[in-house]
Order: C-alpha cells, then structure tokens, then sequence
C-alpha cells in the first residue's frame, strides 16, 4: 500500500464498472484505496459499487459505496451528505460517469442528446454544487473530471452529443478552478483517448458496423503505440491529479492517449 492519498478521502462517481473487467472508475477508486485514501464508490448500479468495495477491503482499503444517478439533483445531494456523514470530509471528488451514443447532429435523436447532457455534463455540474461548499469550508481539495479526447478532436465518426458534453465538461472545469483556486481548490481533467475498457462494448460498436472484434483491431491500429490504453493508464493520471503531487496543476487537461491526437491522419 502506498501513502501518496494517505487520509484524504477521495468520492469517486461511477466507481463500479459497466461489465467484467476494469473501467476507469473501478480502477481509479482501486488506485486511490492502494495509496492510502478513505474511498466514497458511488455508481447507479450499488452491486457495481460493492463490487469494487469488496476489491478494495480484500486489499485492507477502506470503502464505502452509495447507489446514486449523478444526473438528479436531491440524489447527488443525499449522495454529499452520506459521505460527510461517514467520512467527515471530501478531499477529492472524481467523476467518472458517462455515456456514449453514435449520432451526427441530423440522425441523432433529441432523445439522445439530452440524454448525454444529462449523464454526461449535467452530472458534473451537480455533484460540483453539492461538493464545493465542503471544500471551500476546508479550504483545500481536489476535483478530477474525466473528459475525452472526443471534446477535442474528430474520432472518427459521427459522435455529436458525445463530442459537445465532453468539450463542456472542459469549460465548466475551468470555471470551477479559476473561481475557487483562492480557496484552495484545483480542478483539472483527463481526456482517455482510445481506450479498451468494458464500455466500449456497448453502443460505440454501432460506430464500427457492429463489429466488436474489428472494433478493437481498428482501434489499436489507430493507436500511434499500436494498442489501445486502458483503464489504469486513466487511473494514474487522475491520481497524480489528484495528488498533492499537483499541488500547482490548476484549470488544466491531461491527455492520456498515446499520442493519437498529435497525428494529422
């Protein structure tokens, strides 16, 4: 066990994981209990969450997990004060959850998009509101969003609710940290780019023909390493984020990619 999050407590959302393996915020929350942090797994689905709870204890981590959808005002709230009421502070809010769905601005549905929006950037927003009062009482803390290469650059194909929620989760994270930095509060993001974790599984396949295998093999190749990343890769970067490591990193992004968004083609 490490100590780089040694007393922090550390509120990670979407802390369970879409299907077998590790998604980001399983891994993250895994990583922050390995360094010492007091964990807060927050996931729509709680045997999700309890799943990666029971990760962390079989190590000798603490974690506690609520069942929470991000995108709902008096959820996110109860989801703050059953924190607080466990762990007495939030030293770091992590927020992982999102959502994909293929679409261009005409074939997309309405429906889509504001589901995104609400998933995806509305989610931020809110936990932002419900945590921020804490840090700012504490004067200290660290927010980490995990936004996506999508918000930057062109993907591929057609990912417009996608892409827009994406590029305002790195707007609105600036905003934070800029308004709050006098309170000692940071707020940065980490774009993954192409990444294999369990969520690609699901509707991102659309974007491929339906096709997971040649999903995958496409991806990699995409890669200028020639193999996609994973979840730890995004795990680490939030941790040093996170981190008092970074203690002067402030209103930024962390590009985990391997280097896909400096290629011209």
């Amino acid at each position: 066990m490490g100590e780089r999050m040694k007393d922090k407590v550390v509120l990670v959302t979407g802390a369970g994981s879409s299907g077998p393996g590790w998604g980001n915020g399983k891994a993250a929350a895994v990583l922050y209990a390995r360094e010492g942090a007091k964990v807060f797994a927050i996931d729509l689905r709680i045997e999700a969450a309890d799943e990666t709870k029971a990760i962390i204890e079989s190590e000798g981590g603490v974690c506690e997990t609520f069942a929470c959808d991000v995108s709902k005002s008096d959820q996110v709230q109860a989801m703050v004060e059953a924190c607080i009421a466990a762990f007495g502070r939030i030293d770091v809010l992590h927020n992982n959850v999102g959502i994909s769905e293929t679409g261009g601005a005409i074939d997309a549905s309405e429906e889509s998009w504001h589901r995104l929006i609400a998933v995806n950037q509305t989610s931020v927003f809110l936990t932002c509101k419900y945590v921020l009062p804490h840090m700012v009482a504490q004067q200290k803390g660290s927010i980490v969003n995990v936004g996506s290469v999508a918000g930057v650059r062109w993907i591929g194909f057609p990912y417009a609710a996608y892409t827009a929620t994406k590029a305002a989760v790195m707007g609105l994270t600036q905003n934070i940290a800029l308004q709050h930095a006098k309170d000692g509060i940071r707020a940065n993001c980490v774009l993954p780019g192409l990444m294999n974790t369990p969520l690609i599984k699901g509707a991102l396949t659309k974007g491929y023909d339906g096709d997971f295998d040649d999903m995958v093999a496409r991806r990699d190749a995409q890669s200028p390493t020639g193999k996609m990343g994973d979840a730890w890769d995004v795990a680490y970067a939030s941790l040093f984020l996170a981190s008092d490591e970074a203690r002067y990193v402030n209103a930024t992004e962390i590009i985990v990619d391997g280097g896909l968004t400096a290629k011209c083609a």
